[in-house]
């Protein structure tokens, strides 16, 4: 039989000086922190996951004045949403219940269990045999059967790995009481009343809207909770993963999900694309890449069009050890566009476009993280030990939070330009009306990503050389002000693509898609649940 302690467990589971001062104290007030936010994301683990899951049964038992696993199987049926129940009590309580399976106490018990000797004995109907009142069980639904066929029946269903055991009676909805469950596998299979212990906690992990487990590699083993509605969100595990919970990817705004997921796939073929484009050319006449296998600068495609390997331009086949006939490029000519159209090569030169802004932003931001950061760190450090200065010259905060804008500000770049390759580049398809309003909101676009960059680019030569230890105070005043200022037009630029993204650009899409909404500090971190 499982001990008291194993069921509690499972149970719930203009002066100059006066100038420095005025502008010191105006940027103090620019740099003060938001006030902080109500943590809405938890990190559940193994240990603390029992206390995650009381909290969510317990509102719904005390709301609704239901049993446990009455409880439990509403949450279920809803997805341990909270607000899926909230939206469903317009049904009326039993009504709601009935309809997730649910049936409450039945005050003629020993009728429906069909006993003529209600106070001596009972007739199972599944062994047909007349057992005692004292090794008999009755469940809410009033049905009535001896202990032994319960075991059996309960064994059988934990064991093909059902956490939600129905009642025997044919057709009956209603769902078994787990502590009668887990009372009755203790006492003759003790293992199986453990795997359904395990199952019941599993249950929350897996059929739950709201929780996912961190995709770190090599797993954290935590899950992380979002508050209810919040799907389209970013946030960081303790272990220090940012990702996405809609998708689990590495956290990828203002890129959605969709396009993300098809650049990871497109990357993948990165390489591929670097060597085509370093080490063919496009024949003239059927686009396709050839690869020069040998010395001689003329080559043929298999489509039988000659060309020169040094121009690309079409030739015949005769030639000698010196000059192709018919053809001379050894003086340069401009271009003609329109006369011949490499498509395939014109889709790589794109991509290249792109993705080298995509990992230039993001090779910036590894070493504005790994190296600029620690020597930030250090400056404040001093800065904050130097007791001959004022307190309010002292202060390196602005540094810290210039230095986490820009991180923030060198992803958003980054993935804008993967959100941009798909967006600009016909590989989406367009409501009918959608493409005729393309043009004006990509213009707004790219002049709000040209912008950004350009400001972040400033912020990031700014903190590079804020080297406040060694600057007299005038200088670190009129640093902090330059960086306050382009902190908060970095936050506006972000924050106007972030609106532009989903109110000028995804409304022109016949597939729906969401971003994440944009944070300053980045994704919200996700605080331990305690035990």
């Amino acid at each position: 039989m499982a001990s008291d302690d194993e069921e509690e467990e499972c149970g719930y589971f203009y002066d100059d000086d006066d100038a420095e001062e005025d502008a010191a104290a105006g940027l103090e007030q620019a740099a003060a922190p938001p006030p902080e936010r109500r943590a809405d994301y938890w990190a559940i683990t193994q240990e603390s996951l029992p206390t995650a899951q009381k909290q969510d049964l317990s509102t719904v038992m005390n709301f609704l004045n239901i049993k446990q696993h009455q409880a439990r199987a509403l949450l279920i049926h809803h997805r341990w949403r909270m607000d899926g129940i909230y939206d469903h009590l317009d049904k009326g309580r039993e009504r709601m219940l009935r309809d997730a399976g649910i049936v409450l106490q039945e005050n003629n018990i020993m009728a429906a269990a069909g006993s003529t000797t209600p106070w001596r004995s009972v007739h199972c109907n599944v062994c047909f045999e007349d057992i005692p009142m004292g090794v008999v069980l009755t469940m809410d639904c009033g049905h009535c059967f001896c202990n032994d066929c319960w075991t059996q029946h309960f064994y059988s269903a934990v064991e093909s790995g059902k956490k939600q055991i129905r009642c025997m009676q044919v057709k009956c909805p209603a769902f078994c009481d787990e502590d009668h469950v887990r009372r009755l596998l203790g006492r003759k299979y003790p293992e199986m009343a453990k795997r359904f212990n395990r199952f019941l906690l599993e249950s929350y992990l897996e059929d739950n809207d709201s929780v996912k487990w961190c995709p770190s590699a090599p797993n954290c083993g935590r899950a992380i909770r979002v508050g209810t509605g919040e799907r389209y969100c970013e946030v960081e595990c303790p272990c220090g993963l940012s990702f996405c919970f809609n998708c689990t990817a590495h956290a990828h705004s203002p890129c959605p999900c969709t396009i993300w997921e098809k650049w990871n796939a497109k990357c993948t073929e990165g390489e591929n694309i670097k060597w085509i484009l370093a080490n063919t050319k496009s024949c003239p006449k059927c686009f396709k890449a050839i690869e020069k296998n040998g010395g001689c600068n003329l080559v043929r495609c298999n489509c039988g069009q000659c060309m020169c390997w040094l121009c690309g331009g079409g030739t015949g086949l005769d030639h000698t050890w010196t000059s192709i006939a018919g053809h001379s490029c050894n003086r340069y000519k401009e271009e003609t566009r329109g006369k011949t159209k490499d498509t395939s090569r014109e889709q790589m030169q794109r991509y290249k476009h792109y993705y080298d802004r995509f990992k230039i932003h993001g090779d910036s931001y590894g070493v504005e993280k790994q190296k600029l950061g620690p020597t930030v760190l250090e400056r404040v450090r001093l800065l904050e030990a130097d007791l001959k200065r004022p307190l309010t010259i002292r202060d390196g905060d602005w540094l810290i939070r210039a230095h986490r804008r820009l991180l923030v500000s060198r992803q958003v770049l980054s993935r804008s330009y993967v959100f941009a390759y798909y967006m600009f580049g016909g590989e989406l398809r367009m409501q009918p009306a959608g493409r005729a309003g393309l043009a004006v909101a990509r213009n707004l676009f790219e002049d709000q990503q040209e912008q950004l960059e350009q400001h972040v680019e400033r912020l990031s030569e700014l903190l590079a050389g804020a080297d406040a230890v060694a600057m007299p105070e005038a200088e670190i005043v009129q640093a902090k002000q330059k960086a306050v200022t382009l902190v908060k037009t970095v936050e506006r630029l972000c924050g106007e693509m972030y609106k532009c993204i989903p109110d000028e650009l995804l409304t022109l899409l016949v597939e729906p898609m969401t971003i994440a909404a944009y944070r300053p500090d980045g994704p919200d971190k996700a605080e331990e649940l305690t035990a």
